[in-house]
């Protein structure tokens, strides 16, 4: 099959397209013919070898870990799943991404497109759409009435934040540029920050809970705004820095994502319903160049919603 990989770290240079042997499903886990995927930082971080340490793979290495498409094949065990089936997933974190004509996913990880929703749609959500859900429930906590501030609330993360958020009763406060107002009041923010022109440290109080997708200085911003006691953040970008950490009595937690099936049906059925929808800034085609020119798009920290990569 045709895949999109690295044979070493490095710049987009390194992205070429090979041939390699087809995935074959083990027990539990099924094949799906890959019809849309996307871009998400993870993917050019490992590229450039920032995360060799935590994922030290031999090469070649297949990057991405969002998947939409066709189950193909399923190995022993499989329930509730069979050959045809429309699925989407954020597949485990190994060297066989979804860069590629096929990729396995385990079947705990799989969740049904709704009917209304696209191939393109269905894969903007898995890691962005996940990271949202976990940094705001399972992590945040987040409750009916409570305020939450959404850093970037027109990126990946961000948008699907801003509408999960809402989606519970929350009061959504994002920052963003100004072009990007409308889209958000739309998704569902209360209110918008220009943060090219405002500072939000000095605009809000009270925040019951920031979602941080930033780091550096407007995490150690965020302090600022939170409730005494009761506040928290949640970063997707790493840790705080000790010495403002302790400034503030308030809580703070760094996580990462874990691949969860139940919760993408969850968000698949908001989505069935109406009350969440993928942002899709761009899409490439699944070709080296393709993966080239939408790796240098998220490298600018500045694409709308997510990029999605179409197969041929």
């Amino acid at each position: 099959m045709k895949a999109i990989v690295i044979e070493n770290y490095g710049g987009k240079e390194e992205l070429k397209e090979m041939q390699v042997e087809n995935p074959k499903a083990k027990a539990k886990q099924v094949v799906v013919e890959v019809k849309a995927t996307s871009i998400n930082p993870i993917d050019w971080k490992l590229r450039e070898g920032y995360l060799q340490q935590m994922m030290d793979w031999p090469f070649p290495i297949i990057l991405g870990w969002d998947v939409a498409g066709v189950i193909s094949e399923i190995g022993e065990g499989v329930i509730d799943w069979k050959v045809g089936d429309e699925v989407f997933a954020r597949p485990e974190t190994t060297r066989f991404g979804t860069y590629a004509e096929y990729t396995i996913v385990d079947q705990a990880l799989l969740a049904k497109i709704p009917d209304n929703v696209s191939f393109e749609e269905a894969a903007a959500v898995p890691l962005a759409g996940l990271t949202a859900w976990q940094g705001l429930f399972d992590h945040g906590k987040l409750k009916k009435g409570e305020t939450v501030l959404i850093h970037a609330g027109a990126g990946g993360v961000g948008t699907y934040a801003i509408q999960l958020a809402k989606s519970i009763g929350a009061k959504v406060i994002a920052t963003a540029s100004k072009k990007n107002r409308e889209l958000l009041v739309e998704l569902g923010a209360d209110q918008v920050i220009d943060y090219k022109t405002e500072n939000f440290a000095e605009i809000l109080d009270g925040v019951d809970l920031v979602l941080d997708t930033m780091g550096g200085e407007i995490q150690n911003d965020s302090f600022k705004v939170l409730k005494p006691k009761t506040g928290r953040m949640i970063s997707i970008v790493g840790l705080a820095d000790e010495e403002v950490r302790k400034q503030y009595d308030v809580e703070f937690e760094s996580i990462w994502l874990d691949p969860n099936g139940q919760e993408l049906t969850e968000i698949a059925d908001l989505m069935a319903a109406g009350n969440v929808k993928s942002i899709i800034g761009s899409k490439f085609p699944l070709s080296a160049k393709g993966i080239y020119d939408a790796h240098e798009l998220s490298e600018t920290h500045h694409a709308l919603g997510k990029i999605v990569i179409v197969a041929n």
